[in-house]
């Protein structure tokens, strides 16, 4: 299991990927988190290859639910110009806070006829158990220990407009890749 640390406004967040049971999820965090991943701006169409994540924020924030980060936009609208499948394992499910998962649109058909994911560059982690979310968003992985899941609850606890956007924001300053 791949180990990362994310350093965010609030402090640092350690997380323990789940790299059997979702490998292109995880691949797919990484290269964005690293820039080894192409992706395109969503703002300017030019293709990127430098770390995705870093100065980002946490756009979403819904108390007794989750925080979500990963929109280059901060509207929760944008992602990496591209998307892929979910996968999703049976022996992941949302029955404890403190998941990291990947946010996305539900499915769509494609032009071969066949329901496709939504996922990008959009991450969620939840702050209690979810089991509605259960088969329909991808767990990759999950906060490592207590000091990081203090940093999350504080996060959680930012204040919020109605539209559950953070009144200050609150960052993703960048990802280190510890492996």
């Amino acid at each position: 299991m791949t180990s990362i640390i994310m350093h965010t406004s609030e402090g640092d967040v350690a997380l323990t990927l789940f790299d059997d049971q979702a490998p292109a999820t995880v691949r797919n965090f990484l290269g964005l988190a690293d820039g080894s991943r192409e992706w395109t701006d969503p703002s300017t169409g030019e293709t990127r290859h430098d770390p995705f994540y870093d100065g980002l924020t946490f756009h979403r924030i819904i108390s007794d639910f989750m925080i979500q980060g990963g929109c280059p936009l901060g509207t929760g609208t944008g992602g990496p110009g591209y998307e892929f499948d979910d996968e999703i394992s049976s022996d992941l499910v949302f029955d404890r806070p403190y998941l990291l998962a990947m946010a996305n649109a539900g499915l769509r058909r494609g032009r071969d006829g066949r329901a496709h994911g939504t996922n990008g560059s959009q991450f969620f982690i939840t702050t209690v158990p979810t089991p509605w979310l259960n088969g329909h968003h991808t767990i990759f992985g999950e906060v490592a220990d207590d000091a990081s899941r203090k940093v999350i609850d504080r996060i959680e606890a930012t204040p919020t407009d109605r539209g559950d956007r953070p009144l200050e924001p609150v960052g993703i300053v960048g990802i280190d890749v510890l492996r």
